[in-house]
């Protein structure tokens, strides 16, 4: 696609004045909740180490789980192992797997033409996060749902995230209050006082929940935001895709977005030796573990793998149809 910049309007799918009040809230809360880390009495170094591991660890729920694995269907994992990461992923509040995946495989559908549900062509904030507050009909219905994610509902497990709405939530809320409790207990075995106890809890509960929760969100969106307007391109695709080195790096390879939208099925973005896509090797070494196979390659080593097979099957051939002539 040509480089010249277009701008798009909202989809007309998009219902403007219905706010998805559910999430509006959620995402300010979550950001006021974040912004507690400010607070000197609150940082402690394990707060710190928490949100940095994860970010990375409940993030992989994200782009391990529900987008290449769910959305895209780019290898396959035992169900206890691919629930696993489901829950880790609901750890995220990123909404269900089959919310999650509808929107991402319309996204791929439309990308950055007029359906597209969060293009930086409409605006970068509205790419950002402004989409999920709005309704959209293209995403957000029953039968967007299962036109979509078909496969994803034929699950019990999801269709039980669908029908019981409190089950995503409590998991989330069951989450934090680990956090709550294994700060609490590391507090009191470090000073043996309630005060330090409460702090320690307190901070982890800051720094590796609420604020690792809002730069998960961030990381996410910066794909759908920074990876369609800065970056440079390997493949001219149909939409405006770039790869980004800084969102590769926070979303641990998702930011080679060029390579993701020139080969969707592909389980890895790594094109070229240096765009290390850590999520990439988090699936390979599962396969090397034997817990994940079908484990689909780049489009040019699939190429290469197949021009391969022709040419040992070609003299097979030859010698069949030497036989045949009665040579």
């Amino acid at each position: 696609m040509s480089n010249q910049t277009q701008r798009l309007q909202l989809p007309s799918t998009v219902m403007q004045d219905r706010i998805l009040w559910r999430y509006a809230v959620v995402l300010v809360v979550m950001h006021a909740l974040a912004l507690l880390a400010v607070i000197p009495w609150l940082f402690t170094w394990t707060g710190l180490i928490a949100c940095v591991v994860g970010v990375f660890f409940f993030g992989q729920g994200i782009n391990f789980c529900y987008h290449r694995l769910l959305t895209h269907r780019s290898f396959v994992v035992p169900k206890w192992l691919e629930r696993f990461w489901v829950v880790i992923a609901l750890c995220c509040l990123e909404d269900t797997p089959c919310k999650w995946v509808t929107t991402h495989r319309h996204h791929h559908k439309h990308s950055d033409h007029e359906d597209d549900p969060h293009s930086p062509l409409v605006t970068f904030l509205w790419s950002h996060f402004q989409w999920v507050t709005r309704h959209n009909t293209a995403t957000r219905t029953t039968d967007a749902y299962h036109y979509y994610t078909k496969d994803i509902l034929s699950d019990p497990f999801y269709m039980a995230l669908e029908k019981r709405l409190l089950l995503a939530p409590m998991i989330f809320l069951a989450h934090a209050a680990l956090f709550l409790v294994a700060g609490y207990g590391i507090g009191w075995w470090q000073t043996g006082t309630m005060a330090g106890a409460l702090q320690m809890g307190l901070s982890l509960l800051v720094w590796g929940v609420f604020l690792r929760v809002v730069l998960v969100w961030h990381i996410t969106w910066s794909v759908n935001s920074l990876t369609h307007t800065w970056g440079y391109r390997n493949h001219d695709t149909p939409e405006h895709s770039r790869n980004n080195w800084i969102v590769a790096l926070l979303a641990v390879g998702e930011g080679w977005h060029n390579n993701h939208h020139h080969d969707q099925a592909s389980a890895s973005n790594q094109h070229r030796w240096w765009e290390i896509d850590l999520t990439y090797y988090h699936i390979a070494l599962l396969k090397r573990l034997g817990l994940a196979r079908k484990v689909v390659a780049p489009k040019h080593i699939r190429r290469a793998a197949q021009a391969e097979r022709r040419l040992e099957a070609a003299p097979q051939t030859e010698q069949r149809s030497t036989a045949d002539a009665g040579v």
